[in-house]
């Protein structure tokens, strides 16, 4: 589009070289606009907007509008949803219903389409690492948390990349990685690019990667040594997260159960975790075989002591 501006702007008029200098500098911007909402920010009248559409060589301002959005698709995705969506007349409880409903295809989709073998690959990857390193941007880097929270329990070093200075972080750690290390990345649209340079740094360098992304032609997925995909389509945000999250969960799961020692990790966690943990009060008119979490205190004391009752 740059292009076509300055190719076309000498026999521009005085409008439509302000029309022009908007563009060129708020493109994004532009590519989300009606012809009367471009035409109100730069103080044209609608019939001059078009006008400069067509001074652009385009049939008219949908073309030009078009045009303007190659590349930015993945970007502007959400916006054209929500833009459609605003026009409807839904309930919260229907959004609501739909959202759920969306969950649970994607989940489904996501299972339906996982392949064995890259299953294992990924376990054994995980497993056979000296230490684990994630790397995962903007809403990714949520995901990344509970990716190390699951699998810090049953590996002996797993360490996030984004931290308060971003990339420059996970730059200076890529230094540190070797081959018998695993940098796992998790990119999903809008694809950050500083997730996808890391990935094709460590693949460089010899560092097996691990991709969690959504479709073969992530920008990840060429980078990984393995891949995982996740349906993450949505229609009110660029991603639906819950079936990623599912995706991390049910890979935690499949490291949890091959690991060594798994049980006695389980078991350990619980006693460390007990202290901070908040005793449940026994419900009224709960069946006499339910366990529940006696309570703490003189009571639950004396009540141990009492004559044949065994504590």
């Amino acid at each position: 589009m740059a292009q076509r501006i300055a190719r076309v702007l000498p026999g521009l008029t005085r409008a439509h070289r302000g029309l022009a200098e908007f563009v060129l500098a708020h493109p994004l911007r532009v590519a989300t606009m009606p012809i009367d909402e471009l035409a109100a920010a730069t103080n044209v009248s609608v019939a001059t907007a078009n006008r400069f559409a067509r001074a652009l060589e385009f049939d008219g301002y949908p073309q030009f509008r078009a045009a303007l959005v190659l590349g930015f698709e993945s970007t502007l995705a959400p916006v054209e949803k929500l833009r459609d969506r605003l026009g409807s007349s839904a309930t919260a409880a229907d959004v609501f219903g739909n959202a759920l409903a969306e969950i649970a295809h994607n989940i489904e989709s996501t299972r339906s389409a996982l392949d064995a073998d890259s299953c294992e690959k990924a376990v054994d990857m995980i497993l056979k690492a000296r230490r684990v390193y994630i790397v995962g941007y903007g809403a990714s880097s949520w995901l990344a948390g509970l990716l190390q929270r699951n699998l810090e329990r049953n590996c002996d070093y797993v360490q996030p990349l984004a931290s308060i200075e971003s990339a420059s972080y996970g730059a200076r750690a890529l230094r540190r990685l070797r081959s018998d290390d695993l940098l796992i990345a998790l990119s999903f649209p809008r694809y950050f690019a500083d997730t996808v340079t890391l990935a094709g740094q460590a693949g460089k360098a010899g560092v097996p990667v691990l991709a969690l992304t959504d479709r073969v032609t992530s920008p990840v997925a060429r980078l990984a040594s393995v891949a995982l995909y996740a349906h993450t389509e949505s229609q009110y945000f660029a991603n639906s997260e819950a079936s990623a999250l599912a995706l991390i969960e049910g890979m935690s799961s499949a490291v949890a159960l091959r690991a060594k020692d798994s049980l006695h990790s389980a078991a350990e966690l619980a006693e460390v975790l007990l202290p901070w943990l908040q005793p449940v009060e026994p419900e009224r008119g709960r069946s006499a075989g339910a366990a529940t979490v006696p309570r703490r205190g003189k009571a639950a004391t004396s009540a141990s002591k009492r004559p044949g009752k065994k504590p």
